[in-house]
This record gives structure tokens, sequence and C-alpha cells, in this order.
């Protein structure tokens, strides 16, 4: 009987049958995933894709357009440029507000010895809550007409003047800001303390050691907050269709994006429209995240590498 001794540290050559056999147990865990990723993601976007070159209103065939439904989106749909204008004036009002609060409330937090874990829960519930169409209807009754707003400050229901409306929307935004709160404040305790112990030695105030460590030492996480909450904020709807009463008044001063999707593929039936609607939103929201990331390289700042 002949003995044959493999070197210590010598490679083994795995044929394709065994590489198989050890990639087999790992795909049967992820068929689940793969199954609904490709049920319920990328064949419905399939369909949408081909959808949005059609003329489609859910009760018969659809029937190819080409880029009719694109070439009368940026041309002639008045309504859609308005859409359009509504979203970015509420991502560029929600998403500094909710961010800066968020960070001030956690900034906060860091600095209570008791209570901590209390009140980081009562911050956070809004962010659970703040989704429902139940609290969007709540809070079109706080801004309306005789509404709690309009009794402690006597302004009107700002759900009822075009150029208040919107506000009201970004506002329920802004008061959930529990999540991005909670990712500050565990970016917040991963600062090391030594760094302000040195800034305080060199003379520097409250504010210098908040601009000088803190925000640099938080930018990566400050940068994820603003790219989850950016495309989040093109996204919304529920809040926007309930203050707006589903159709985006007063004087479509709530119609945002999203909104004006549903009522092109839902209310006028012109499907084939909203999914080229769908399709440039998702572009729109990809070149953002892209010009986002961008962007970071010249203030993200990381202390585990000399650079990104």
């Amino acid at each position: 009987m002949t003995t044959t001794l493999i070197p210590a540290g010598a490679k083994t050559a795995v044929t394709p049958k065994r590489r198989r056999e050890r990639q087999g147990p790992a795909w049967v865990f992820l068929s689940p995933w793969v199954l609904g990723a490709v049920v319920l993601t990328l064949l419905p976007m399939a369909v949408s894709l081909y959808l949005s070159f059609t003329d489609y209103d859910l009760f018969n065939p659809p029937r190819w357009v080409g880029l009719r439904n694109y070439v009368q989106m940026f041309t002639e749909d008045p309504r859609y440029w308005r859409s359009v204008t509504t979203t970015l004036t509420y991502v560029v009002i929600a998403v500094p507000l909710q961010l800066a609060l968020a960070l001030v409330v956690a900034l906060a937090l860091k600095s209570m010895k008791r209570g901590k874990a209390f009140y980081r829960s009562a911050f956070y519930a809004p962010s659970l809550l703040g989704a429902s169409m139940s609290i969007a209807l709540v809070w079109r009754a706080i801004f309306n007409d005789g509404g709690t707003v309009d009794n402690l400050f006597g302004t009107g229901g700002w759900v009822n003047r075009p150029g208040w409306a919107l506000i009201a929307v970004a506002l329920l935004t802004v008061w959930q800001f529990g999540a991005p709160m909670v990712i500050f404040l565990a970016g917040l305790q991963q600062i090391p303390a030594e760094l302000y112990e040195a800034a305080a030695v060199d003379g520097a105030g409250k504010w210098r050691q908040f601009l000088s460590v803190t925000v640099p030492m938080l930018s990566p996480v400050l940068f994820f907050n603003l790219v989850l909450q950016t495309i989040q904020a093109f996204q919304v709807f529920t809040p926007a269709f309930a203050i707006g009463a589903g159709k985006g008044g007063p004087a479509d001063s709530t119609l945002v994006y999203t909104l004006y999707l549903y009522d092109r593929g839902f209310v006028a039936s012109h499907m084939g429209y909203a999914s080229a609607m769908a399709w440039v939103l998702l572009i729109v929201i990809g070149a953002v995240t892209a010009v986002l990331f961008r962007t970071s390289r010249s203030w993200v700042f990381y202390t585990s590498e000399g650079d990104r």
C-alpha cells in the first residue's frame, strides 16, 4: 500500500463536480430569496419596461406606441412638470430639515445620563407610525381649518392654502426623524472621547469641536442617512395623498411625482404612461444617488483608511 504525502500549505485542485457539491446547499438556502427577487422584482420590472412603450388601459391588450409616452411626458404634459417641480421642492425642504433635527436630537441624547433608552424609543416611534394613512389623516386634521395649528397660531388651514400645503407634507416627513436619529446616535457613540479632549486642550469650544471633530468623524453616517432619506423622499406618496385629498390639491401644490403616477395609472387607466413615469423616476433616483456618491469624495472622511 502506497501513501502519498501532500506537503503542508499545498493547494489541492477542486474538481467542477466537487465545486457543485459545495455550492448546492448554498443555492438551496438562497432559493427563496432568488425566487422572490425574480418573481416579485425583476419580472415586474421587465413587464413595466415593456408597458412603458405601449398604450395600455388595464382592460385591453397593450398596443405598441414606441417612444410616444416619453415624448408626451416631456413635451405635452404640463402637470408632469408640475409634479417634478413639487417633488424637487419637497426633497429640498424635507430632507435637510429631517437630518438636522435628527442630528440635534441625537446630540442631546448622547449627553443624557438617565432615560436615554426611553427617549430613544419615544423619538423612534414616529418613524414606525408616520407612513400609515391613519397618521397622515390625523396630520391633515391638525393642519386643516379649525385644527390645532389654526387654533394656536390663527394661520388658517394649511392644507387648503397652495403656499402652505406642501410644507405640511414636508413637516410630516420631518416628524419621522427617528430612524436617522438612531443611526446618528450610533455614529456619535463611536467617536473617540480623546479627540474631544485634545480639541479642548487646544482651546476649541463646543461649536469648534462640533465642526472640527463631530462633523468629520460623523460624515460617513451623515452620507448614509443623506442617501437613504433622499431616495425615500423622491418616492413620497401617503402624506401627499392624504393631505391633498388624493388629487394633489389645492391647485396641484401637493402633486408629487408618485401621486401623479398613481393618478395616470390607476385613476385615468393610462398604465403605459405610468410605467414610463416609473422608469424615469428610477433613472433620476439612480442619477441623484450617483452624484451623491461622486461628491462624497470631497466631504466624507473615513478613519480606517487614508482615502476612499
